[in-house]
Parts: structure tokens; sequence; C-alpha cells
């Protein structure tokens, strides 16, 4: 029995090496997903699907399949990537920092730490999420939000 879990113990931590987790920085995660999609799912089993453009329009969905994002925006700073969902008078912010491991993707919530899904990037819109709904303009939708007077650059 005891061998059996040394054994265990031994393999969990030579495989670990394959997993090996990369926290990514802001440029890296602007890199990842301008012009890509992002694909995954929820610690809350919800899922996305979110094309992202270079002016920093978010296209897709994120987590209602039937409600496509209209006035969602994304924006990097050093360390983190930032959504921006809904109207500027109820407008939600949620930043996060990113880690990966092969071809994963574990974003944590800035605020809390915690890990909130995993996902996928697929080069391109290949769902087409840019064709569903008319365009948007980022620019003064992320000026805008609440509690903040500057921000970081891309």
């Amino acid at each position: 029995m005891r061998c059996a879990a040394l054994l265990l113990l031994g393999l969990s931590v030579a495989g670990s090496a394959a997993f090996a987790v990369e926290r990514l920085t802001g440029e890296q995660m602007r890199q990842l997903v301008e012009g890509n999609t992002a694909t995954g799912r929820y610690s809350s089993g919800e899922t996305f699907s979110e094309f992202h453009h270079a002016d920093g329009r978010v296209s897709g969905y994120n987590r209602d399949r039937s409600m496509p994002n209209r006035d969602a925006c994304w924006i990097t700073t050093d360390d983190a990537i930032c959504y921006y969902y809904g109207p500027i008078e109820t407008r939600q912010t949620y930043c996060f920092t990113i880690e990966r491991s092969g071809t994963l993707y574990v974003p944590r919530s800035v605020s809390s730490g915690d890990i909130i899904g995993a996902f996928t990037v697929r080069p391109g819109d290949p769902e087409k999420h840019a064709d569903k709904v008319p365009a948007w303009y980022c620019d003064g939708l992320i000026s805008q939000r609440k509690g903040r007077a500057r921000l970081a650059g891309r």
C-alpha cells in the first residue's frame, strides 16, 4: 500500500512538469486574443465565445447564446485583461489575469484571485460573431466607466 502511494505521488510530481503554468503579461494577453475568438466555460458551467476586435469591441456571447454582445469592450493593462459589458449607467467591469498551460488558458479574477473558468483560443472569427449584430464604438464606453479616472493603454 505504501509503495502504491509513493508511486502515485511520484507520477503526479513527474507529470506536473508537463502541465507547467505560465502567467501572461498584458501584452501577451493582447497578442493572444486580438483578432481571435476565446471560447470556454465558467466554473458555474455557463459558456462564452467572444471574438476580440482590434478596436476593442467584443462580439459573441457571454453566458447566454441567445443574448449577443451589443456593447462589450476589452482592453489590457500591464498584467490583466478587462472586459466591460452593458450601458454606461449599469456597466459591469471584470478584470482577469491569465495563466497558460499548453493550449488551455485559465483566467483568475483580479479582485478575488479565484479561477473563474477555462478557455481555448481559435484564430479569427470562425463563428462569424461580428456578422450577427451592428458594430458599436468602445472609446467612449471604456473611458466613462465608473471608478476609474485613467486607463492603461493597449
